[in-house]
């Protein structure tokens, strides 16, 4: 029986220490939020660019889906922004490039930009490119459950409703044409915009949201870690005792 008890104990302790695990990698991905808005509507968009190596990220390239006009950027300190566009003169890759040392271990760094959704009902797949300083590049272009899922947002006319107070309360006036300071650049002699890897904080409550999501995950993480070390060590004084 204590034999029994033990091989369980054990086993549940590895269980436990695996989601701890997964829990952390899951939290790594690049995302971009809001996941759902509405139907013609100027939203204001975040990708966030977590470091899951030991080197920093040097270097982030979005693709803008088909379908949304990219209007605007947010700069950012020590960071320059390129845009690519299209023979229609539509931007389809934001590449950011860090003009310091980037993004650390352990860190994460949130770029804004508005875009206007496409009239009707659409889902908008974020492919994203992270760069890191040794030269190394992954590609979050993947589909749902894989290993580097694209992000999605789904523009439904069920988001109406919380679309306009977030335009409301970000003063986004629908007559703006003009794109954020250096919007002319061009993404030239870069390569982004392939369908291979481009080689080119006032938050909104969506992203609010997502960052207490986080720290409640980070939390039921280092619980389920302290219960996985104590199970352990259960484990290993009975076997102690039985030998």
């Amino acid at each position: 029986m204590k034999t029994f008890i033990s091989r369980v104990s054990f086993s549940f302790a590895v269980m436990l220490f695996g989601c701890v695990l997964f829990a952390g990698w899951a939290s790594a991905h690049v995302t971009v939020k809001p996941g759902t808005s509405a139907p013609g509507a100027w939203e204001t968009y975040s990708i966030k660019v977590p470091v899951e190596k030991d080197i920093p990220t040097v270097k982030v390239a979005l693709k803008i889906p088909e379908g949304l006009d990219f209007k605007q950027y947010r700069p950012v300190p020590e960071w320059k922004v390129e845009l690519t566009k299209g023979e229609d003169g539509r931007v389809t890759v934001v590449t950011w490039t860090a003009e310091g040392e980037g993004i650390g271990p352990g860190e994460f760094q949130q770029f804004e930009f508005v875009g206007k959704n496409p009239d009707n009902d659409a889902a908008l797949a974020w492919d994203a490119f992270q760069y890191y300083s040794d030269g190394s590049i992954v590609e979050w272009n993947g589909e749902e459950g894989s290993d580097n899922p694209h992000s999605i947002t789904k523009v439904t006319a069920d988001a109406t409703g919380a679309a306009e107070e977030n335009a409301a309360a970000h003063g986004h006036d629908h007559a703006a044409g003009a794109t954020g300071a250096g919007g002319g650049n061009t993404g030239a002699g870069t390569g982004a915009g392939t369908e291979s890897a481009p080689t080119a904080d006032g938050r909104d409550g969506q992203a609010a949201g997502s960052s207490s999501t986080e720290v409640v995950t980070l939390i039921l993480s280092i619980a389920a870690l302290l219960l996985s070390l104590a199970a352990l060590v259960a484990v290993l004084r009975s076997r102690k005792k039985a030998s």
